[in-house]
């Protein structure tokens, strides 16, 4: 045991038992938060105890979060430092060299990979660090280290736009920690699409690699249709259908700059001519693409978290009810609807039933083809529902 650490524990009523079969994380409410423990800087390694004093684990301390301590390890023997980071990333790059032949994938889904909070997303010679625990900010030099040994990229981005960040008292500063910054953005190719990752000025880290299988299977349907993807930030779904034959596709989301990098991407392409972008609120051009009596084959709906958390859960399953009604109408007969939900707070079945109410009050019948989830980069862990937070529906109307 690490004799030199603070001690940190569990209220008599928490859910030990949980922590024990895997469950990564304390919540505030089940921690003794007394002085000594409220003084602990953010961030702080220490040993968490049972109620009883038995050892459970180390952990990663945030007293004045609502997750007071992320689990680390389960050996209260070991170190969180360089040699431990190393070992954790060197295990969850043996995974994606299996699944994937180029090196342009979610490299660390957080808890899943055992690094709780830190999210990794690899562009080639290019990693994207998002830091969303005190833990991680604190060991950021070590984790840059150990990311730059175990993949030898030559350029680390610290990425500090998450909302987790905030609720873990941390900064929105943006940094590189090694290397120079590119100097345009990146192209990544999947699915037989060229996609721009614009890794500084872009949403998240600049792709979403977690909705690489739902394109591919949208794609399949895509072959000789008229194609609508709206939210498309950089075309995810819209270059995909373009190279699968689709004759046509329009792109629409609120920023003008993702809008340019679809462009751009289905140029290097050659489907430029088969390419048309739309800027502007999607509930707007869903409503005013109704009134002008548009129709699609394919048509894709790809939201940002309606329903990030529990609160926000009734009103975001309203709002995926209303995308659906919106959406519906622009379905040729027997053509394809795919909506999509990246809120962990709205589970599978909630989801659907708000996509088949709004199917039903556009006065259109489905039937469900398909349920997609995150790729195999952003794997789940069993115990932590959060981990699993991407839906991916595929009606024919």
């Amino acid at each position: 045991m690490n004799a030199s650490l603070p001690v940190v524990r569990l209220t008599p009523k928490a859910n030990a038992r949980a922590l024990r079969r895997g469950f990564p994380w304390v919540y505030s409410n089940e921690l003794v938060l007394d002085r000594r423990t409220k003084g602990l800087a953010p961030g702080t390694v220490a040993l968490l105890e049972d109620c009883e004093r038995t050892p459970l684990g180390l952990v990663g301390v945030t007293p004045g979060s609502r997750i007071a301590a992320r689990m680390l390890d389960r050996d209260t023997g070991t170190s969180i430092d360089k040699t431990w980071l190393t070992a954790r990333l060197r295990k969850a790059l043996s995974l994606r060299e299996r699944l994937y032949d180029a090196p342009f994938y979610r490299l660390v889904h957080a808890e899943s990979d055992g690094l709780p909070g830190v999210i990794i997303d690899r562009f080639g010679d290019v990693a994207v660090i998002q830091p969303n625990a005190a833990w991680a900010e604190l060991l950021l030099p070590e984790l840059a280290e150990a990311l730059a040994g175990v993949t030898g990229v030559g350029c680390i981005l610290k990425n500090s736009g998450s909302r987790g960040r905030a609720l873990e008292g941390l900064d929105d500063a943006n940094a590189v920690l090694l290397g120079e910054v590119p100097a345009a953005p990146i192209a990544v190719q999947m699915n037989g699409a060229t996609y721009l990752a614009d890794l500084t000025g872009g949403q998240k880290t600049g792709l979403f690699f977690d909705q690489r299988p739902n394109q591919a299977f949208a794609a399949l349907l895509a072959q000789g249709q008229t194609v609508l993807d709206v939210f498309s930030h950089v075309g995810g779904f819209a270059l995909a259908a373009l190279a699968q034959g689709a004759t046509s596709a329009l792109a629409v989301d609120g920023s003008a700059p993702a809008l340019a990098l679809a462009t751009e991407g289905a140029a290097r392409m050659g489907a430029a001519d088969r390419f048309a972008t739309r800027q502007g609120d999607a509930f707007d051009t869903l409503a005013a693409l109704g009134v002008e009596k548009a129709r699609f084959g394919l048509v894709i709906c790809d939201p940002p978290a309606f329903a990030p958390a529990k609160p926000a859960l009734e009103a975001g399953l309203r709002a995926y009810e209303r995308i659906a009604k919106l959406a519906a109408p622009l379905v040729d007969e027997d053509g394809y609807l795919v909506l999509c939900s990246c809120s962990h707070a709205a589970d599978l079945g909630s989801f659907t039933g708000a996509c088949l109410r709004g199917i039903g009050r556009a006065g259109r019948r489905a039937q469900l083809l398909h349920t997609g989830f995150a790729g195999p980069d952003h794997p789940l862990l069993p115990q932590l529902a959060e981990s699993g937070y991407l839906k991916a529906l595929v009606f024919r109307l």
